[in-house]
């Protein structure tokens, strides 16, 4: 298991990003057809075709998207955040969607936290999508979860990946972002969004179409990719691992990859894991 730094946590508590207001935002353009999307991922990605009579945690749940997608296809759903903000949205969410619907539960609450942990009990799916490199302590947060599993359930991750010295220089960016005051932060955000969508529109303008890309950006991920590089620049704490890190962390705790995606570059590496039975 990586080496944890004990500094982390306390810087991370004290220039901690907050994704919530993203995420509010996010639901004005929230529709039918992204709720059918995220349905649509849950499904390949459980390679399944319903969820019906599985408990669903939903680990960091966000704007709450995934955890009315699992409750549509049948799942009971159990849905955590650190964010009040996302609690909040995904409240709104439920709401909307599901009103008086008590197959969804939906608190604020740590994964790093393992005593509350302890008290929800073992679900069929652990869904953590994105979420656990940014708590300040990814192992742990990534043992936490394994030990919601329940023996032949389903554990589902995304995890940022290791570029080496690119990770490392990115930390040092999302850190300063973060210690800056709102008025100053534009001196790292358009710098880091030349870098992360400068070759992009450069390609677009040489095939004489320059916004191409970010229109059927904004159109699939219902969100401006502003806000999305909001998110990248922000997103503090941080922390990466190589997919051979992660597959070898949760084999030691006797879980199997079934499913998985590995990036060559900047992004997450696709984890879907299965815990053994006695």
């Amino acid at each position: 298991m990586p080496a944890h730094d004990p500094a982390l946590s306390v810087d991370a508590d004290a220039h901690r990003f907050a994704f919530g207001d993203n995420w509010l935002s996010y639901l004005s353009t929230l529709d039918g057809d992204r709720i059918e999307q995220a349905e649509r991922s849950i499904r390949e990605l459980l390679r399944v075709d319903t969820l019906a009579g599985k408990r669903f945690a939903d680990i960091g749940c966000g704007s709450g998207l995934f955890s009315l997608a699992a409750r549509r296809l049948g799942a009971t759903v159990y849905s955590l955040d650190f964010d009040p903000q996302s609690v909040e949205c995904a409240r709104l969410l439920r709401n909307r969607y599901a009103p008086f619907d008590d197959g969804w539960s939906i608190e604020r609450g740590s994964v790093l936290d393992s005593a509350h942990l302890k008290s929800i009990g073992l679900f069929d799916v652990v869904y953590s999508w994105g979420v656990l490199h940014h708590t300040g302590d990814m192992w742990r947060a990534m043992h936490n979860v394994t030990t919601l599993v329940k023996p032949g359930g389903t554990l589902c991750m995304a995890i940022y990946n290791d570029q080496g010295f690119a990770s490392v220089m990115w930390r040092a960016m999302k850190r300063a972002y973060n210690r800056l005051p709102d008025r100053l932060r534009f001196l790292v955000f358009w710098p880091s969004f030349v870098r992360l969508w400068g070759p992009t529109f450069l390609r677009d303008s040489l095939r004489g179409s320059p916004l191409r890309t970010w229109s059927r950006y904004s159109r699939e991920r219902g969100m401006s990719p502003l806000v999305d590089v909001k998110d990248w620049v922000g997103g503090y704490p941080f922390e990466v691992a190589t997919p051979e890190q992660v597959e070898r962390f949760c084999l030691e705790r006797g879980f199997t990859l079934v499913n998985g995606v590995r990036r060559r570059g900047i992004g997450c590496n696709e984890f879907v894991f299965v815990r053994s039975t006695p």
